[in-house]
């Protein structure tokens, strides 16, 4: 399903999909964590790779891929990935099933959305 509308709410960190009168935001973190690309899906199922550290990602950038999707690019420097219209639908329609069950791995792979700090030790 394509979407009639389609805005970036910088200041709430989230895309704005309407369809019709339906409305939805997806948050960039949402979206960052769910890409499409092999690179968080994987090859296949049950190789899925666990995004962590991603509650602050800022998407820099989207751009329409033909007629069928966007392409996104965040920073942390991440971009291979295309959200074709029914992935996107399927995102604003399961988007609370799904962000359940991305905070269930974390705890259980003992992993957080904060950006881990990087501990220096002098040498």
């Amino acid at each position: 399903m394509i979407p009639s509308s389609i805005k970036v709410r910088k200041s709430s960190r989230c895309i704005e999909l309407g369809y019709g009168d339906d409305v939805y935001q997806l948050s960039f973190e949402l979206l960052r964590v769910y890409s499409p690309s092999a690179e968080v899906r994987g090859h296949g199922v049950g190789n899925e790779v666990l995004q962590v550290g991603k509650k602050n990602v800022v998407l820099l950038s989207m751009e329409p891929a033909g007629n069928y999707a966007l392409k996104l690019a965040f920073d942390d420097g991440h971009d291979s990935g295309l959200y074709d219209w029914q992935y996107l639908h399927h995102l604003c329609l399961n988007q609370d099933e799904l962000w359940a069950d991305y905070l269930q791995r974390l705890e259980d792979a003992g992993q957080s959305r904060e950006t881990a700090a990087i501990n220096f030790k002098a040498l």
